[in-house]
């Protein structure tokens, strides 16, 4: 339960001071003058990393050389960095591992299902999913060996339910629309798609280390999400798959590189898949990447899950307060309340490219998904109350001084 919002900004900051996750704060490097909300695209680094990755890379890398695959524990990183991460989602260990890209790791997942359910020809997703879960899920049914069929949550239907059937194989879902920052119910949805017979693939992008995950007790079958938003394990940093125990025997998947083999440097000329959660490894791990990962769990040690959601409801909705009170005419597409939201709010607003353009110069940093969404993360272990509170402000400054009048605002970046 979230504790009713701020009233003034001196209410914002005595908060601040009673926060029990404040200190949290000074395990990242947030620089001078910025109010960093866009987390849930790209964590800030974790204070503690740069020593991480100089030691692992003028020690390790340097001096012991390829003596640290043993001597520093570079082989067993993937499986001891996804039971860190497996804890976070209620995943018990020995069920995920950090690897690759959500890309690839979804691709796994995805054909894994596909060929548990043999007799199925039908994958369900969703229609404003991440393009690359509908790319991808395009891709592996392509290589499923056999005719596949895509139903879309939003298109060919209005809900999963509608579009359950004896046909489906496997449904594939984000827990938190990255657009709009709604939430699903995992638990009821995921007992849906198994009284249908179907298997279910999570991705967690959105959600891993803000929301409480419980994936063994919901009984998931797959799961993927990347560690560079909420986790802050840096750009492009390796992402993570989790595979409930009850399918490492019978699931199989296309990329079989060495790592995921059972004995890979025995060197066999055959794939002999390992019998646990090694076999969704595929190439060699990037070491140096999968560092910034470890210290980036590092910061998040010492707090639960819990006490995080429970900021990220009140930072969340302190945002929609004041910016209510202040445009009360502004579209947003967040749901308000509390169990259908994850950690962001998203404004719809036709010159919203230049209001966060705008935004960024002035010190809040979120960012801008077309045609028309302001997205803004709350990531509730550096984010202050007083940052909320400034941000609003600010992004309600640039609305009533309409930016989008000055050219500069308006010109596109590769990257919005």
């Amino acid at each position: 339960m979230t504790v009713a919002s701020p009233v003034s900004r001196d209410a914002c900051i005595a908060r601040d001071a009673t926060d029990p996750i404040g200190a949290f704060r000074d395990r990242f490097v947030i620089p001078d003058g910025v109010i960093y909300l866009d987390g849930n695209s790209l964590g800030p680094m974790p204070r503690a990393a740069a020593n991480t990755l100089r030691r692992t890379i003028e020690q390790e890398w340097g001096h012991d050389l390829i003596r640290s695959w043993n001597s520093a524990g570079w082989f067993e990183m993937p499986l001891r960095l996804g039971d860190r991460i497996g804890a976070l989602i209620g995943a018990a260990p020995g069920q995920t591992v950090v690897c690759d890209t959500t890309s690839i790791n979804l691709y796994k997942a995805v054909h894994a299902a596909m060929a548990l359910r043999p007799a199925r020809d039908v994958v369900i997703a969703e229609a404003a999913s991440f393009p690359t879960d509908l790319y991808i899920i395009e891709g592996a049914m392509k290589s499923a060996g056999r005719p596949m069929q895509r139903r879309l949550v939003g298109a060919d239907g209005p809900t999963v339910e509608v579009l359950l059937d004896e046909r489906v194989a496997v449904v594939v879902l984000s827990q938190v629309d990255y657009r709009t920052g709604a939430l699903l119910d995992v638990a009821a949805v995921t007992e849906q798609i198994h009284k249908a017979g179907a298997l279910v693939v999570w991705d967690l992008c959105h959600s891993a280390s803000v929301i409480e995950i419980e994936f063994d007790r919901h009984a998931i079958d797959f799961a993927v999400g990347c560690t560079y938003k909420y986790l802050n394990g840096g750009p492009g940093s390796p992402a993570f798959i989790s595979v409930a125990t009850a399918h490492h025997g019978a699931a199989t998947h296309p990329l079989s590189g060495w790592w995921g083999h059972a004995a890979p440097f025995a060197f066999d000329r055959d794939f002999r898949p390992d019998a646990g959660i090694k076999r969704f490894l595929c190439g060699t791990p990037p070491i140096i990447s999968l560092r910034g990962v470890d210290a980036a769990l590092d910061a998040l040690a010492g707090v639960e899950v819990a006490a995080l959601r429970e900021k990220s409801l009140s930072l969340t909705e302190l945002f929609m307060a004041r910016i209510t009170a202040l445009r009360p005419g502004l579209d947003i597409v967040t749901p308000r309340e509390g169990s259908l939201r994850g950690s962001q709010v998203s404004l719809a607003f036709e010159h919203g490219y230049s209001v966060v353009q705008a935004m960024i110069e002035r010190g809040v940093i979120g960012d801008f998904r077309a045609p028309d969404i302001m997205r803004f993360g709350f990531a509730p272990l550096y984010l202050r109350f007083r940052d909320v509170w400034d941000a609003a402000e600010i992004l309600a400054g640039c609305i009533r001084d309409e930016v989008w009048r000055d050219p500069r605002y308006s010109q596109r970046l590769a990257v919005t």
